[in-house]
């Protein structure tokens, strides 16, 4: 699929995997909607006028942020790519130490994480494909492009993951299903699941950089966390490559998450 001339939606694209993968679209020339919560409009503001796109305030778990996102996107150009990248983590063990209820992990936690990064990432899917089907096909009957962000927690989830875990790995099982439905209409869909990526989730600072040097000391070949860049780099080939479709690939330096 060619990306020059087509408008793209990038959730979670103000900061990290999102804004590597806006910035690489933008230089493929792609017309990017940068969307993400509204309380990153500053940077995403940002970041859109630097890259020649626009920022849309969006919740991913809210439809009509989602449709208004889709719509700002149809205005820039036949809107044929949608990278989900917004989440959340959350570490927390199933049962507290003192054998209480109360201490017991938190089921409001649990949803709000599987709201996000499950259903928020499926309610982007659906809108946008939507969009995209009406999208004329090109010679091989492609209208658009979806990929999705899951985790390696989706496979290795470590203790205390369990909703992080669950909400990933739903991200992947839908993958093929969707993709299979989607086919119809001509939108491929693929899920990326990225290990150890260098993002402003660690923070600044001396203790974060000896923090990711013993993260990266898991890492099987090279011992360093990913780049975003890294990650971006394969959001826009899986785009690109129109028979790369219903795949679910890590992008992990071959590392295997251990219990904790």
């Amino acid at each position: 699929m060619e990306i020059n001339g087509i408008s793209a939606i990038v959730t979670g694209g103000a900061s990290g995997l999102g804004e590597a993968t806006s910035r690489r679209l933008a230089s493929l020339g792609a017309k990017v909607v940068v969307a993400d919560l509204d309380r990153q409009a500053d940077k995403g503001q940002e970041l859109a006028k630097e890259i020649g796109g626009v920022f849309a305030a969006c919740d991913v778990t809210d439809t009509a942020q989602v449709i208004a996102a889709t719509e700002a996107a149809k205005e820039l150009g036949p809107i044929k790519a949608l990278v989900n990248c917004a989440g959340i983590g959350w570490a927390t063990r199933t049962i507290g130490k003192d054998g209480s209820y109360d201490s017991a992990h938190d089921l409001d936690i649990f949803k709000k994480v599987v709201e996000i990064n499950l259903i928020g990432t499926f309610n982007c899917i659906r809108i946008a494909a939507t969009a995209m089907s009406q999208n004329e096909a090109d010679e091989f009957g492609e209208r658009g492009a979806i990929v999705n962000t899951a985790s390696v927690a989706a496979e290795d989830g470590q203790i205390g993951q369990a909703s992080y875990s669950a909400s990933k790995g739903g991200v992947v099982g839908m993958t093929l299903p969707i993709a299979r439905d989607l086919a119809a209409v001509g939108i491929r869909v693929n899920t990326i699941l990225p290990g150890l990526i260098d993002t402003p989730i660690y923070g600044q600072g001396e203790a974060s950089e000896q923090f990711k040097e013993r993260l990266a000391a898991g890492v099987l070949f090279p011992k360093r966390l990913g780049n975003a860049d890294e990650f971006a780099s394969l959001a826009t080939e899986l785009l690109s490559n129109s028979y790369m479709n219903a795949e679910s690939i890590r992008i992990d330096a071959g590392i295997r998450m251990q219990p904790k």
